[in-house]
C-alpha cells in the first residue's frame, strides 16, 4: 500500500525541520569560529567600552579597584600576561563590586568591566560588555555611547557583531545591512 498523503505531509515537514536544524547548527559553528577567531578583538573592544563608563563607578567607590582590574585582566589575557582563569577571577570579583550598589550606573559599569574580563572566556561575553557600559552611560545621561562604542569596534568584528537595540552577535542568516 502506498502512503497517504498526510503521511508525505509529515514527513515533508520533518524533513524541512532537520534540514532548518542542520542549517543553525551550520550557522552556529561559524559564528563560534568566527568568535574564536576574534576573541582577542573582542576583548579589547569590550575593555575598551567598559574603561569608557569605568567613571561612573570609580566616582561613587574611589576605593573599589576591582572593576579597573578586571579591565586590566582583559587587556592582559589578550597580551598572553594572564591566564583565562585568573581573568575569570577578575570578572566575578567585578560583578561582586556590582552587586554592592545601588547606583545603575555605576552597578552597570562594574558589570561591564566583569564581562569584559569575562571575554577571555568566551568570546559571546563582548556584547555583554558592550550593552552594560549603554545602560551606565544611560543612566547618567550620556547620549552619544553607542556611536562611541561603534567608532572603536574594530573592522573586522563590524561584520560579526551588530547593534540592534542592543549589541548582539549576528546570525549569518539575518538579513542585517
Amino acid at each position: 500500500m502506498l502512503p497517504g498523503p498526510d503521511f508525505l505531509f509529515t514527513k515533508h515537514l520533518i524533513t524541512k525541520n532537520i534540514i532548518s536544524i542542520n542549517m543553525n547548527l551550520k550557522s552556529k559553528i561559524l559564528i563560534k569560529e568566527k568568535l574564536k577567531k576574534n576573541q582577542k578583538f573582542l576583548a579589547l573592544w569590550a575593555a575598551d567600552c567598559a574603561e569608557h563608563v569605568l567613571p561612573f563607578f570609580e566616582k561613587e567607590y574611589p576605593e573599589d579597584d576591582r572593576p579597573r582590574k578586571a579591565i586590566e585582566a582583559a587587556r592582559a589575557w589578550v597580551h598572553g600576561e594572564m591566564k583565562v582563569g585568573d581573568a575569570r577571577k577578575a570578572a566575578v570579583a567585578a560583578h561582586t563590586a556590582a552587586r554592592s550598589t545601588n547606583n545603575i550606573a555605576a552597578r552597570a559599569a562594574a558589570r561591564s568591566a566583569g564581562h569584559a574580563a569575562g571575554t577571555a572566556h568566551m568570546a559571546g561575553h563582548a556584547p555583554h560588555a558592550a550593552n552594560y557600559a549603554l545602560v551606565a552611560a544611560e543612566a547618567a545621561s550620556i547620549t552619544q555611547e553607542c556611536e562611541w562604542q561603534y567608532k572603536h569596534l574594530p573592522k573586522n568584528l563590524k561584520s560579526l557583531i551588530k547593534k540592534r537595540g542592543v549589541w548582539k552577535i549576528r546570525q549569518l542568516s539575518s538579513p542585517w545591512s
